[in-house]
């Protein structure tokens, strides 16, 4: 296991509330391949809250893909749902989970939100 991954879950459980509903309970089961294995992460989301374990348990919904990619997504340079259309992660279960992953990956390298960018109306001079 990487330690990309690892702190990335680690960030998960320190910053995930940030990041998601208050509305938003549930589980994801992560099992990335690698070489030699599979590794499985259980996030457990109640109202907001994460909870991270190492467990192979039942989820709501499982994401599987190689840890190398998973790797590039932790880093903002693979975003979840276009590798999920081209089949780089495959998924189980309730698809507002897979929805949910745009929120919890970091962004491009460089990207910055269009509010940021977009020029001032006059009228708001």
């Amino acid at each position: 296991m990487s330690k990309a991954t690892e702190e990335f879950f680690a960030g998960l459980v320190r910053h995930g509330h940030d990041r998601l509903s208050r509305k938003t309970s549930g589980s994801i089961r992560f099992d990335l391949t690698r070489p030699g294995g599979t590794d499985h992460w259980l996030v457990a989301i109640d109202r907001g809250v994460v909870r991270v374990s190492r467990e192979a348990g039942t989820a709501d919904t499982v994401i599987r893909t190689e840890e190398s990619l998973f790797e590039r997504m932790t880093r903002g340079e693979v975003k979840p749902l276009p590798a999920w259309l081209r089949n780089d992660i495959t998924t189980e279960g309730q698809f507002r989970f897979v929805i949910l992953l745009e929120r919890l990956f970091a962004p491009p390298p460089g990207g910055r939100h269009p509010r940021d960018v977009a020029p001032v109306p006059r009228d708001e001079m």
